[in-house]
Protein backbone atom coordinates (compact mmCIF):
# COMPACT_ATOMS: atom_id res chain seq x y z
CA UNK A 1 0.00 0.00 0.00
CA UNK A 2 1.00 3.29 -0.74
CA UNK A 3 1.12 6.24 1.21
CA UNK A 4 -2.00 7.75 -0.39
CA UNK A 5 -3.57 4.29 0.01
CA UNK A 6 -2.80 3.17 -3.15
CA UNK A 7 -3.18 -1.22 -3.14
CA UNK A 8 -1.08 -3.17 -5.17
CA UNK A 9 -0.41 -6.84 -5.22
CA UNK A 10 2.90 -8.49 -5.93
CA UNK A 11 4.10 -11.90 -5.82
CA UNK A 12 7.59 -12.74 -4.39
CA UNK A 13 9.78 -15.22 -2.28
CA UNK A 14 10.36 -14.96 0.97
CA UNK A 15 14.05 -15.17 0.62
CA UNK A 16 14.17 -12.21 -1.91
CA UNK A 17 15.18 -9.12 -0.20
CA UNK A 18 14.06 -5.51 0.57
CA UNK A 19 16.03 -3.91 -2.31
CA UNK A 20 14.99 -6.45 -4.96
CA UNK A 21 11.13 -5.63 -3.44
CA UNK A 22 11.48 -1.94 -3.97
CA UNK A 23 12.79 -2.76 -7.12
CA UNK A 24 9.47 -4.57 -8.30
CA UNK A 25 7.46 -1.91 -6.87
CA UNK A 26 9.19 1.01 -8.78
CA UNK A 27 7.87 -1.15 -11.94
CA UNK A 28 4.95 -1.72 -10.62
CA UNK A 29 4.08 2.16 -9.33
CA UNK A 30 6.64 3.87 -11.62
CA UNK A 31 7.63 5.46 -7.57
CA UNK A 32 11.61 5.61 -7.66
CA UNK A 33 13.70 3.13 -4.92
CA UNK A 34 14.22 6.40 -3.08
CA UNK A 35 10.79 5.07 -1.23
CA UNK A 36 10.91 3.49 2.14
CA UNK A 37 8.90 0.08 3.32
CA UNK A 38 7.08 -0.46 6.50
CA UNK A 39 6.13 -3.50 7.77
CA UNK A 40 4.57 -3.44 10.96
CA UNK A 41 5.63 0.40 11.92
CA UNK A 42 9.07 -0.99 11.16
CA UNK A 43 11.38 0.48 8.72
CA UNK A 44 12.79 -2.54 6.49
CA UNK A 45 16.44 -2.65 5.85
CA UNK A 46 17.79 -2.99 2.30
CA UNK A 47 19.49 -6.00 2.84
CA UNK A 48 17.31 -7.68 4.94
CA UNK A 49 14.82 -10.35 3.64
CA UNK A 50 11.37 -11.19 3.38
CA UNK A 51 11.34 -14.01 5.41
CA UNK A 52 13.50 -13.22 8.32
CA UNK A 53 11.74 -10.00 8.79
CA UNK A 54 8.28 -12.56 9.30
CA UNK A 55 6.95 -11.32 5.68
CA UNK A 56 3.63 -13.93 4.91
CA UNK A 57 1.09 -14.26 2.67
CA UNK A 58 -1.38 -12.11 2.02
CA UNK A 59 0.23 -9.33 4.84
CA UNK A 60 0.58 -5.40 4.33
CA UNK A 61 3.52 -3.62 3.58
CA UNK A 62 3.13 0.59 3.33
CA UNK A 63 5.35 2.45 1.21
CA UNK A 64 6.35 6.03 2.62
CA UNK A 65 8.08 8.59 0.20
CA UNK A 66 11.09 9.76 1.72
CA UNK A 67 11.54 13.12 2.23
CA UNK A 68 14.95 13.60 -0.28
CA UNK A 69 12.66 11.99 -2.99
CA UNK A 70 12.40 13.89 -5.97
CA UNK A 71 9.22 12.50 -6.47
CA UNK A 72 7.82 14.36 -3.04
CA UNK A 73 4.58 15.78 -3.91
CA UNK A 74 3.82 18.27 -1.31
CA UNK A 75 5.93 19.92 1.59
CA UNK A 76 4.25 22.52 3.56
CA UNK A 77 5.18 25.49 4.67
CA UNK A 78 5.47 26.46 8.63
CA UNK A 79 2.02 28.43 8.52
CA UNK A 80 0.29 25.61 6.53
CA UNK A 81 1.30 22.62 9.08
CA UNK A 82 1.06 24.66 12.15
CA UNK A 83 -1.63 24.24 15.26
CA UNK A 84 -5.01 26.37 16.55
CA UNK A 85 -5.05 26.60 20.03
CA UNK A 86 -6.86 23.46 20.77
CA UNK A 87 -4.54 21.00 19.32
CA UNK A 88 -5.65 20.53 15.43
CA UNK A 89 -3.66 21.13 12.61
CA UNK A 90 -4.70 24.64 10.95
CA UNK A 91 -4.24 22.64 7.86
CA UNK A 92 -4.81 19.11 8.43
CA UNK A 93 -4.35 18.14 4.78
CA UNK A 94 -0.76 19.94 4.50
CA UNK A 95 0.31 18.68 8.20
CA UNK A 96 -0.63 14.70 7.06
CA UNK A 97 1.25 15.49 3.75
CA UNK A 98 4.18 16.54 5.92
CA UNK A 99 4.21 13.83 7.74
CA UNK A 100 3.93 11.53 5.33
CA UNK A 101 7.04 12.80 3.38
CA UNK A 102 9.24 12.05 6.97
CA UNK A 103 9.80 8.21 7.18
CA UNK A 104 11.91 8.64 10.42
CA UNK A 105 9.26 10.41 12.09
CA UNK A 106 6.56 8.12 10.69
CA UNK A 107 8.36 4.98 12.16
CA UNK A 108 8.85 6.68 15.76
CA UNK A 109 5.01 7.62 14.92
CA UNK A 110 4.14 4.08 14.75
CA UNK A 111 6.01 3.12 18.12
CA UNK A 112 4.37 6.18 20.22
CA UNK A 113 0.87 6.56 18.76
CA UNK A 114 -0.31 4.06 16.03
CA UNK A 115 -3.53 5.44 16.37
CA UNK A 116 -2.92 8.58 14.75
CA UNK A 117 0.27 6.34 12.64
CA UNK A 118 -2.97 4.92 10.62
CA UNK A 119 -5.25 8.53 10.39
CA UNK A 120 -2.34 9.56 9.02
CA UNK A 121 -1.56 6.98 6.21
CA UNK A 122 -5.07 7.25 5.53
CA UNK A 123 -8.07 9.79 4.29
CA UNK A 124 -9.62 10.48 7.33
CA UNK A 125 -8.49 14.46 7.70
CA UNK A 126 -11.51 14.76 10.27
CA UNK A 127 -9.72 11.81 12.28
CA UNK A 128 -6.56 13.56 12.49
CA UNK A 129 -7.93 16.06 13.84
CA UNK A 130 -10.27 14.58 16.62
CA UNK A 131 -7.08 12.62 17.42
CA UNK A 132 -4.73 16.16 17.57
CA UNK A 133 -7.49 17.87 19.91
CA UNK A 134 -7.27 14.65 22.21
CA UNK A 135 -3.91 14.53 22.75
CA UNK A 136 -3.75 18.20 23.08
CA UNK A 137 -6.30 18.30 26.06
CA UNK A 138 -4.65 15.14 27.34
CA UNK A 139 -1.91 16.75 27.54
CA UNK A 140 -3.02 20.11 29.73
CA UNK A 141 -5.08 17.79 31.64
CA UNK A 142 -1.36 16.01 32.52
CA UNK A 143 0.73 19.25 32.90
CA UNK A 144 -2.53 20.60 35.50
CA UNK A 145 -2.23 17.78 37.18
CA UNK A 146 1.79 17.79 37.70
CA UNK A 147 1.37 21.89 38.39
CA UNK A 148 -1.09 20.82 41.52
CA UNK A 149 1.15 18.07 42.42
CA UNK A 150 4.08 20.47 42.84
CA UNK A 151 2.24 22.84 44.39
CA UNK A 152 1.34 20.40 47.02
CA UNK A 153 4.82 19.66 47.23
CA UNK A 154 6.03 23.24 47.83
CA UNK A 155 3.77 23.49 50.41
CA UNK A 156 4.91 20.74 52.36
CA UNK A 157 8.56 21.80 51.28
CA UNK A 158 7.78 25.34 53.06
CA UNK A 159 6.29 23.61 56.27
CA UNK A 160 8.97 21.25 56.87
CA UNK A 161 11.44 24.42 56.59
CA UNK A 162 9.79 26.02 59.72
CA UNK A 163 8.76 22.52 61.66
CA UNK A 164 11.59 20.17 60.71
CA UNK A 165 14.03 22.07 59.48
CA UNK A 166 17.00 19.27 60.78
CA UNK A 167 15.84 17.32 57.73
CA UNK A 168 17.96 19.45 55.79
CA UNK A 169 20.81 19.40 57.83
CA UNK A 170 23.97 17.78 55.97
CA UNK A 171 24.02 14.09 57.41
CA UNK A 172 26.92 12.99 59.85
CA UNK A 173 28.04 9.90 60.54
CA UNK A 174 29.18 9.19 64.36
CA UNK A 175 33.05 9.09 64.37
CA UNK A 176 34.82 8.35 68.06
CA UNK A 177 38.51 8.07 68.86
CA UNK A 178 39.65 4.38 68.98
CA UNK A 179 42.61 2.05 68.82
CA UNK A 180 43.20 -1.21 66.89
CA UNK A 181 46.68 -2.53 67.75
CA UNK A 182 47.41 0.55 69.37
CA UNK A 183 47.03 2.20 65.89
CA UNK A 184 45.41 5.55 66.50
CA UNK A 185 41.74 5.65 64.30
CA UNK A 186 38.59 7.44 63.87
CA UNK A 187 36.27 5.18 63.54
CA UNK A 188 32.15 4.80 62.25
CA UNK A 189 29.78 3.96 64.73
CA UNK A 190 26.85 2.23 63.17
CA UNK A 191 24.60 -0.48 64.34
CA UNK A 192 22.90 -0.57 60.70
CA UNK A 193 25.99 -2.20 59.68
CA UNK A 194 25.67 -6.23 60.96
CA UNK A 195 29.58 -6.41 61.08
CA UNK A 196 32.72 -4.77 62.30
CA UNK A 197 34.29 -3.66 59.12
CA UNK A 198 38.40 -2.45 58.58
CA UNK A 199 39.79 -1.78 55.45
CA UNK A 200 42.75 -3.79 53.54
CA UNK A 201 44.94 -1.01 53.92
CA UNK A 202 44.08 -0.24 57.51
CA UNK A 203 44.84 -3.68 58.37
CA UNK A 204 47.95 -3.54 56.86
CA UNK A 205 48.77 0.36 58.64
CA UNK A 206 47.60 -1.33 61.91
CA UNK A 207 50.27 -4.25 61.42
CA UNK A 208 47.23 -7.00 60.90
CA UNK A 209 47.37 -7.89 58.14
CA UNK A 210 49.45 -11.53 58.08
CA UNK A 211 46.05 -12.47 60.91
CA UNK A 212 43.67 -12.06 57.89
CA UNK A 213 41.95 -15.48 57.38
CA UNK A 214 41.81 -15.49 53.32
CA UNK A 215 39.19 -18.65 53.75
CA UNK A 216 36.17 -16.07 54.41
CA UNK A 217 36.71 -14.43 51.33
CA UNK A 218 33.43 -13.21 49.44
CA UNK A 219 31.59 -10.12 48.53
CA UNK A 220 29.50 -7.77 51.09
CA UNK A 221 26.46 -6.32 49.49
CA UNK A 222 24.30 -3.86 51.02
CA UNK A 223 24.23 -0.05 48.73
CA UNK A 224 26.57 -1.18 46.53
CA UNK A 225 28.79 -4.23 46.83
CA UNK A 226 32.71 -4.54 47.68
CA UNK A 227 34.59 -7.90 48.30
CA UNK A 228 35.34 -9.30 51.14
CA UNK A 229 39.64 -10.29 51.28
CA UNK A 230 38.78 -12.31 54.92
CA UNK A 231 38.19 -12.04 58.13
CA UNK A 232 40.88 -11.24 61.28
CA UNK A 233 39.39 -13.06 64.11
CA UNK A 234 40.66 -11.60 67.15
CA UNK A 235 42.82 -8.14 67.74
CA UNK A 236 42.62 -5.51 70.81
CA UNK A 237 40.67 -2.40 70.30
CA UNK A 238 40.94 0.88 72.48
CA UNK A 239 38.17 2.55 73.13
CA UNK A 240 38.72 5.16 76.05
CA UNK A 241 41.05 3.81 78.83
CA UNK A 242 40.05 0.06 78.16
CA UNK A 243 41.46 -2.93 75.99
CA UNK A 244 38.68 -5.23 74.17
CA UNK A 245 39.51 -7.70 72.31
CA UNK A 246 37.67 -7.14 68.66
CA UNK A 247 37.07 -9.71 65.38
CA UNK A 248 37.09 -7.88 61.82
CA UNK A 249 35.77 -8.15 58.48
CA UNK A 250 38.29 -7.30 56.21
CA UNK A 251 36.97 -5.46 52.74
CA UNK A 252 38.90 -4.08 49.93
CA UNK A 253 37.55 -0.66 50.35
CA UNK A 254 39.63 2.53 50.09
CA UNK A 255 36.54 4.88 51.24
CA UNK A 256 36.37 3.97 54.54
CA UNK A 257 38.44 2.75 57.08
CA UNK A 258 37.39 1.38 60.14
CA UNK A 259 33.19 0.81 60.99
CA UNK A 260 32.39 -0.53 64.19
CA UNK A 261 29.72 -2.70 63.64
CA UNK A 262 26.60 -3.91 65.33
CA UNK A 263 27.98 -7.49 66.34
CA UNK A 264 30.64 -5.88 68.52
CA UNK A 265 28.23 -3.25 69.70
CA UNK A 266 25.58 -5.69 70.81
CA UNK A 267 29.27 -8.26 72.35
CA UNK A 268 30.09 -5.35 74.60
CA UNK A 269 26.46 -4.06 75.31
CA UNK A 270 26.97 -0.15 73.78
CA UNK A 271 24.84 2.38 73.73
CA UNK A 272 24.50 5.08 71.63
CA UNK A 273 23.74 8.14 73.67
CA UNK A 274 23.02 10.60 71.12
CA UNK A 275 21.31 13.05 73.55
CA UNK A 276 25.14 12.99 75.19
CA UNK A 277 26.85 13.18 71.97
CA UNK A 278 28.66 9.89 73.64
CA UNK A 279 29.49 6.09 72.80
CA UNK A 280 28.95 4.21 76.38
CA UNK A 281 30.70 1.13 76.41
CA UNK A 282 29.04 -2.38 78.59
CA UNK A 283 27.42 -0.93 82.21
CA UNK A 284 28.80 2.74 81.91
CA UNK A 285 32.12 1.59 82.40
CA UNK A 286 33.53 3.29 79.05
CA UNK A 287 32.50 6.74 77.79
CA UNK A 288 33.48 8.40 74.66
CA UNK A 289 32.74 11.41 73.30
CA UNK A 290 31.57 11.73 69.36
CA UNK A 291 34.15 13.92 67.16
CA UNK A 292 33.09 17.40 66.64
CA UNK A 293 32.50 18.53 63.40
CA UNK A 294 35.64 20.61 62.79
CA UNK A 295 37.70 17.48 64.12
CA UNK A 296 35.84 15.55 61.09
CA UNK A 297 36.24 17.81 58.35
CA UNK A 298 40.25 18.55 59.15
CA UNK A 299 39.87 14.58 58.68
CA UNK A 300 38.14 14.66 55.38
CA UNK A 301 40.33 17.89 54.33
CA UNK A 302 43.48 15.11 55.20
CA UNK A 303 42.29 12.24 53.08
CA UNK A 304 41.27 14.55 50.24
CA UNK A 305 45.13 15.55 50.59
CA UNK A 306 45.94 12.23 50.77
CA UNK A 307 43.74 11.51 47.48
CA UNK A 308 45.97 14.34 45.20
CA UNK A 309 49.33 12.92 46.61
CA UNK A 310 48.44 9.24 45.31
CA UNK A 311 46.96 10.73 41.90
CA UNK A 312 50.60 12.44 41.61
CA UNK A 313 52.09 9.70 41.21
CA UNK A 314 54.04 9.60 44.61
CA UNK A 315 52.16 6.81 46.97
CA UNK A 316 52.38 3.63 46.56
CA UNK A 317 51.22 0.14 48.09
CA UNK A 318 53.75 1.11 51.09
CA UNK A 319 53.12 4.42 51.47
CA UNK A 320 50.95 4.30 54.33
CA UNK A 321 53.75 2.14 55.87
CA UNK A 322 56.17 4.46 55.35
CA UNK A 323 53.62 7.08 56.69
CA UNK A 324 53.52 5.08 59.65
CA UNK A 325 57.29 4.78 60.16
CA UNK A 326 57.65 8.62 60.90
CA UNK A 327 54.37 9.10 62.57
CA UNK A 328 55.54 6.63 65.16
CA UNK A 329 58.80 9.08 65.96
CA UNK A 330 56.15 11.83 66.79
CA UNK A 331 56.04 13.22 63.85
CA UNK A 332 52.49 15.01 62.50
CA UNK A 333 50.92 12.81 59.81
CA UNK A 334 50.68 15.97 57.54
CA UNK A 335 54.27 17.13 57.71
CA UNK A 336 55.18 13.33 56.83
CA UNK A 337 52.76 13.40 53.91
CA UNK A 338 53.85 16.55 52.38
CA UNK A 339 57.23 15.42 53.13
CA UNK A 340 56.72 12.05 50.90
CA UNK A 341 55.38 14.05 48.21
CA UNK A 342 58.22 16.27 47.89
CA UNK A 343 61.18 13.51 48.28
CA UNK A 344 59.03 11.36 45.49
CA UNK A 345 58.38 8.76 47.88
CA UNK A 346 62.40 7.94 49.21
CA UNK A 347 62.71 7.78 52.76
CA UNK A 348 65.93 8.77 53.04
CA UNK A 349 65.36 12.43 51.56
CA UNK A 350 61.68 12.74 53.43
CA UNK A 351 63.66 12.44 56.94
CA UNK A 352 65.98 14.71 56.09
CA UNK A 353 63.35 17.09 55.05
CA UNK A 354 61.87 17.01 58.14
CA UNK A 355 65.23 17.38 59.87
CA UNK A 356 65.60 20.60 57.68
CA UNK A 357 62.15 21.40 59.16
CA UNK A 358 59.85 23.49 56.83
CA UNK A 359 57.20 20.92 56.38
Amino acid sequence: MTDDEQLFILDVDQDETVENLKALSEEKTRVPQLQQLLYNGIVMRNNEKLGALGVGDRDLIVMVFNSSSSNARFVASPNESGFSPDGSAVNPLAFQQQLRNYSNVMTELFQSDPELAQAILGNGLNMIQDISSTRNRQRGELWGQREEEMKAIDEIWAAAIDYNPEAFAKEVMVYVDMEVNSVPLKAIVSSAAQSTIISKSCAERCGLSKLIDTRYRGIARGVGQSEIIGRIHVAPIKIGKIFYPCSFTVLDSPNMEFLFGFDMLYKFQCTIDLKENVLRVGLGEVSVPFLTEDILSSLFDEKRYTKEVSSSGVQGPDFEAKVAKFVELGIEREQVIKALKASGGNEDLTAIFLLLGGY
